[in-house]
């Protein structure tokens, strides 16, 4: 998630200001992440990421375990070790401070890679605030302390750990136990005869693995009771907290095959990068894990900027930092990444209707709720978005609008829609402010990833900070017909109250007022009884505040309103922009036979849109009187705003081409001594690798229409002539 987007001041912009901004600078990931089934990200929540779990080595890296069924874009055997070879050689993405011997968790993008995140964050941008008139602000990465207190990060933003007590290895506690369980599951398997999946290896490593399997675990053959126990347990890891993790391990004897030890019981570990604020170090503060917070606390200017009309959905695109335990799959787990976040404020009254739901509810998605997860089971259930909202199985319209724009957008980038689920958090897994929460989750070679998460926030976040802090972050609504209310009233007599507390005096004043109808009618019998009542104000004195009589008055009161006061709950969709652009490298991959019968050449088959590069310029050879037509051509595709590259090296046409498909470079035009006769060009699509010829003009257009998306490549058959003159792989450049 290296971008460049964000500025290096990392100020909060206005909403026309952030829009600048990204504009002028045209424009990877969360947290979490789920193993072979699940990988987790968005919304905080005690649950946590779901990776497959390794197991620690030392002198020796132990590579990556894979899984069996994933397909590159045409149904052939995924291998991930020669994909990320290829993108690592093409420069895609490389480990940052490699030649210090790297930092595990951070990466740095290339020149294809920056472009590849720059174009998707350019449709994202696109397809959801300019569609959806949201407005875009860019807050800081440093946030202090109290704020993520006050969010509840501070306390819960964690995942569980144990320790292996002969190395001291530290192992994600939840990955543990769904590795060696899926371990023992693929020995069962062995032991009963049914094949398994594997990478091709030597003969020597299968010879090895005819008694073990990988990791260490024998081919053993299991009771049926406990292979239906483990597939349960597998089917609900997400489910489990630091305890249960802790007795499954007990209870399943389950080992490091590293050490043969039993790892120490699961301890809470904060996923947050602590640092402090200004020379003195007296305010301690962290890197951000999410963009989500700056939203909510400029939630009253973006209202009044926004007229005070309601509904409205504020977005950000930024950096957020996670300290991840083993960080090690690649992009998918990493400790710096790009976000995209969108806050929707919705009044609750209105039982979060929205207004363009009947535009999407014929959307047909993958769903795996969380009772099918809790029977033990995996098999997701295709649905109308319409049809779920109405059966109760996604909570209400906005939520599902949402999840039917995100699968539209994944599809528009070249997501794969069958790798495509949708799974909702179990009660355990439930961040503490949702009331209900689906992730979209992609198939890969980690199994299935999760890459945007959608949770209904509820009003948790505007309450807790305006409770904190006092601000009037809600919502102020002219009636149409004025209403009478009876109440508690809270009445503080000011001009004492304040001398008395000196500095405390606002934050008690705070507490008073936040307190219910409820409590106030508890707190007028306290003061009558006692003179005095104690209330709870965290961070003054021991937490306990005596205010007296003299100072408090609580009265019941009549009053007429004309404006009604609400604070809004929020629908949070947030996308891990690092593990989306993963996921979409390995569903556009694949491998094309060489005609020269050499290794098979890999291809990503980008849409246009995100493609790195539009289009590749070949001059048939380094005649110098091909110079000329290279530039007028560079310069006329600039000015169409369509990227280009030039290669003019001594390779055959067709190894030119074969490099840039490895780049996902959907079109290529070569010049050749035709073009010097009569101005013509030929254009080549990259999936087929079928060309056609016209003039220089027509192809540009043809080129700008395909990028644009208002043209196939079928359509441009259909319009220009076909050219099977020259076979690629033969002309070679003298």
């Amino acid at each position: 998630m290296k971008s460049s987007f964000l500025s290096l001041t990392r100020r909060l912009s206005s909403p026309l200001a952030g829009t600048l901004h990204s504009n002028l600078l045209n424009i990877s990931r969360p947290r979490a992440a789920v193993p072979i089934r699940s990988l987790h990200l968005a919304s905080f929540s005690p649950s946590a990421p779901r990776l497959r779990f390794q197991i620690p080595q030392t002198n020796k890296k132990k590579p990556e375990k894979m899984s069996t069924d994933a397909t590159t874009l045409k149904g052939q055997p995924l291998d991930r070790a020669a994909l990320e070879s290829m993108l690592r050689r093409r420069l895609f993405y490389t480990p940052s401070f490699e030649i210090y011997g790297g930092v595990s968790g951070l990466y740095d993008y290339g020149p294809p890679g920056c472009a590849l995140q720059a174009n998707v964050i350019d449709l994202w941008r696109k397809h959801f605030i300019l569609e959806e008139d949201m407005l875009e602000v860019d807050c800081t990465v440093l946030t202090p302390h109290d704020v993520l207190k006050t969010s509840g990060h501070v306390d819960k933003f964690a995942d569980w750990m144990c320790k292996d007590p002969k190395n001291g290895d530290i192992l994600r506690a939840d990955h543990f136990v769904e590795d060696i369980l899926e371990q023992r599951l693929k020995g069962d398997k062995e032991a009963r005869g049914l094949k398994v999946e594997e990478k091709e290896e030597t003969d020597k490593k299968k010879a090895a693995k005819k008694k073990k399997n990988k990791g260490g675990v024998e081919a053993v053959k299991l009771d049926d009771a406990v292979v239906k126990e483990y597939e349960e347990i597998l089917a609900q890891i997400d489910n489990y907290n630091g305890e249960q993790l802790g007795q499954l391990i007990t209870k399943h004897d389950l080992r490091n095959p590293a050490t043969g030890f039993q790892p120490t019981p699961p301890v809470s570990f904060n996923l947050m990068f602590q640092t402090s604020i200004g020379p003195s170090s007296n305010l301690a503060g962290y890197l951000r894990p999410e963009t989500a917070q700056g939203q909510f606390l400029n939630f009253a200017k973006l209202l009044e900027f926004n007229t005070g009309q309601m509904p409205f959905a504020s977005a950000s695109i930024g950096k957020s930092y996670r300290n991840e335990i083993s960080p090690r799959a690649g992009l998918l787990r990493v400790r710096e990444f790009l976000m995209a976040e969108i806050e929707h404020f919705v009044d609750p009254e209105g039982h979060k209707k929205h207004a363009r739901f009947h535009e999407v509810e014929d959307v047909e998605l993958a769903f795996l709720d969380r009772h099918t997860q809790l029977s033990g089971s995996t098999v997701v259930k295709r649905q109308t978005i319409g049809q779920a909202v109405k059966d109760g199985v996604v909570d209400n319209e906005t939520l599902g609008y949402f999840l039917a724009r995100v699968l539209l957008f994944l599809k528009k980038i070249g997501i794969d829609e069958r790798k495509i689920r949708f799974r909702q958090h179990m009660d355990n897994e439930m961040a503490h402010y949702a009331c209900d929460c689906w992730d979209a989750e992609l198939h890969t070679s980690a199994g299935w990833v999760e890459c945007v998460g959608c949770a209904d926030r509820s009003a948790y976040d505007l309450s807790v900070h305006a409770k904190k802090t006092g601000a009037p972050l809600v919502v102020r609504q002219r009636l149409e017909e004025p209403i009478t209310i009876e109440e508690w009233d809270i009445v503080i007599d000011k001009k004492n109250f304040g001398p008395f507390y000196k500095k405390d005096g606002k934050t008690i004043e705070n507490a008073l007022l936040a307190t219910t109808q409820e409590q106030r009618g508890k707190l007028v019998k306290e003061l009558e009884e006692n003179g005095k009542v104690v209330i709870d104000v965290p961070g003054v004195n021991d937490g306990k505040v005596e205010v007296s009589k003299d100072l408090l008055a609580i009265k019941w009161a009549k009053r007429v309103e004309n404006v009604r006061e609400y604070t809004p709950n929020v629908i949070e969709p947030s996308f891990g922009i690092g593990r989306i652009l993963y996921s979409l490298m390995e569903h556009s991959f694949w491998t094309r036979a060489s005609d020269g019968g050499d290794e098979a050449r890999g291809v990503l088959s980008f849409p246009p849109a995100v493609a790195p590069t539009k289009c590749l310029i070949v001059p048939l050879s380094s005649n110098k009187d091909f110079t000329p037509e290279v530039r007028k051509l560079s310069q006329k595709l600039r000015s169409a705003g369509v990227s280009s590259r030039v290669d003019d090296s001594s390779a055959s046409i067709g190894k030119r081409y074969s490099r840039n498909d490895e780049l996902g470079t959907p079109f290529g035009v070569t010049i050749d001594f035709q073009t010097l006769k009569d101005g013509t060009v030929t254009l080549r699509e990259r999936d087929s690798t079928r060309q056609v010829r016209a003039e220089e003009d027509k192809i540009i257009a043809a080129i700008k229409a395909l990028v644009d998306g208002t043209k196939t490549w079928q359509d441009v058959e259909s319009e220009l002539p076909l050219f099977e003159g020259q076979q690629e792989v033969e002309v070679t450049v003298r």
